[in-house]
């Protein structure tokens, strides 16, 4: 590795893991419908069933083009959650779980319950989009900048991180709009990634009825293929999947 290759990965960005697992949807380049991955896309992890997928309750995808729109259930399968389509040039998709089940943790001295809210969104270019999902990071028109919005409203002050399978990664937060705008030097797969954990408590219906949470950690990411740029950083080996 030379000094100057080095010096850009400096100035670019830095290998570091990325910490929450999150769901983002892949396509291959021979054509295959997308499939909703769950993991940490930074560290080459996607989990797998029996395992962690299972905990999935009901995984919905949409995508959208100028024909219209169609909305289907995923598929489950091994190592992902395929979806009955895929993008092509000038289409995006979104998905999400939406009855993820809620779950319970100890904030202090006080049992929380939670219900984690993942959705992701797949774009093969960057025109403006609007917002579909409850937090949602849509292309603006401008090249690699991107929208936050939180409930169809701005949300601004929040951290948004770019990754790539390589461990790279860059951390951007938007601006008063709602504005972040990352370079994007390698070529390759890209997932943006925000969270944000609303603490305000509500009700949901679940499989057996009315469900009180106390909080909702929405995680959502965004998936983009850049044609171009800098030969890619190898990706490490696959790490283990949890169960």
């Amino acid at each position: 590795m030379t000094k100057l290759f080095i010096a850009v990965i400096a100035l670019l960005g830095v290998l570091t893991p990325v910490q929450a697992h999150q769901i983002w949807i892949e396509q291959s380049e021979e054509g295959q419908n997308a499939v909703v991955r769950f993991g940490e896309f930074g560290e080459n992890l996607r989990e797998v069933s029996p395992g962690l997928l299972d905990k999935f309750a009901k995984v919905t995808g949409t995508i959208i083009s100028a024909k219209g729109e169609q909305k289907s259930d995923a598929t489950k399968t091994a190592n992902g959650f395929t979806l009955p389509f895929k993008a092509a040039d000038g289409d995006s998709i979104v998905a999400e779980d939406a009855g993820y089940p809620l779950y319970t943790w100890k904030q202090q001295d006080k049992q929380v319950i939670n219900w984690f809210y993942p959705a992701a969104r797949f774009i093969t270019g960057f025109a403006a989009q609007q917002p579909r999902l409850v937090l949602d990071l849509v292309p603006t028109g401008q090249d690699g900048q991107f929208k936050l919005t939180f409930k169809n409203e701005p949300k601004a002050k929040t951290k948004v991180t770019l990754v790539t399978e390589s461990g790279w990664s860059k951390e951007g937060h938007t601006d008063e709009q709602g504005l972040v705008k990352f370079d994007m030097p390698w070529k390759g797969v890209y997932v943006a990634e925000v969270s944000f954990n609303d603490r305000s408590p509500g009700e949901r219906t679940g499989t057996n009825g009315a469900e009180k949470y106390d909080a909702v950690s929405y995680a959502t990411t965004v998936t983009y293929v850049n044609a171009n740029g800098l030969t890619p950083i190898p990706a490490g080996p696959p790490k283990t999947p949890g169960k």
